[in-house]
């Protein structure tokens, strides 16, 4: 009798998650796949500083066992491919709403795009972090016309305030986008299912999914207690 093999999972769209989530995922998954810190690279002169941590850290065990696979790069300059996917996403008006509607209340992607703890640089000016995540959530910011190449010319040096919450929002953006964008890759390049324990990015790739027609596998761990 043929007994059907458990699929592999991908975790997204961060290199990291909670013991908790990683037990549950290792409950439903044969082995789960982690992608390392997204460095992304936005233009020669301008980038994400990378994060060496890994998943696999603090769970050797699992590595051994080959129930966490990790290591998938990530980072670096953006191909066209990409490119083109993330202006897809910053140009649907629905993918939009979501995403701002998930700034506004969703603390897990506050946290993961932000400092809001932490005074941060606005252009050429530091701010409280809270004051900096309260001016992003202005509605007006949801209506604005980005794409990749505006946030690449918003990266110039020295720039006005409001050009620079700009280039943050923006940022932003670029950010969420790419994560999902990679996701998508991966799963398919590796025939991995994904998976995460964040609603907001479940919401708004299953909106890329919808939007470009991909594989609509998608899987969302509740996270209760924890």
């Amino acid at each position: 009798m043929n007994h059907r093999q458990p699929p592999h999972a991908l975790f997204y769209p961060f290199h990291l998650c909670h013991p908790e989530t990683l037990t549950r995922l290792l409950t439903r998954f044969a082995s789960v796949h982690f992608r390392d810190f997204m460095a992304m690279q936005l233009t020669p002169m301008t980038g994400v500083t990378a994060f060496q941590d890994r998943m696999g850290m603090s769970f050797p065990e699992l590595i051994e066992s080959g129930r966490l696979i990790q290591g998938y790069d990530v980072s670096g300059p953006l191909s066209s491919l990409v490119t083109e996917a993330i202006d897809r996403d910053l140009r649907d008006p629905v993918w939009r709403a979501q995403f701002h509607a998930a700034l506004c209340r969703d603390r897990r992607l506050q946290r993961g795009l932000f400092e809001p703890s932490h005074a941060v640089r606005i252009g050429e000016t530091v701010v409280p972090g809270p004051a900096a995540l309260l001016h992003l959530m202005n509605d007006s910011f949801r209506e604005e016309p980005f794409d990749l190449a505006r946030v690449r010319t918003l990266s110039k040096r020295n720039p006005t305030l409001e050009e620079g919450y700009l280039f943050e929002y923006g940022l932003a953006l670029v950010k969420t986008s790419a994560s999902l964008v990679y996701t998508q890759m991966l799963a398919l390049a590796h025939q991995l299912q994904p998976a995460t324990d964040s609603s907001a990015h479940f919401t708004l790739y299953a909106q890329s999914c919808a939007r470009e027609n991909w594989v609509r596998t998608n899987h969302l761990l509740t996270r209760v207690g924890y």
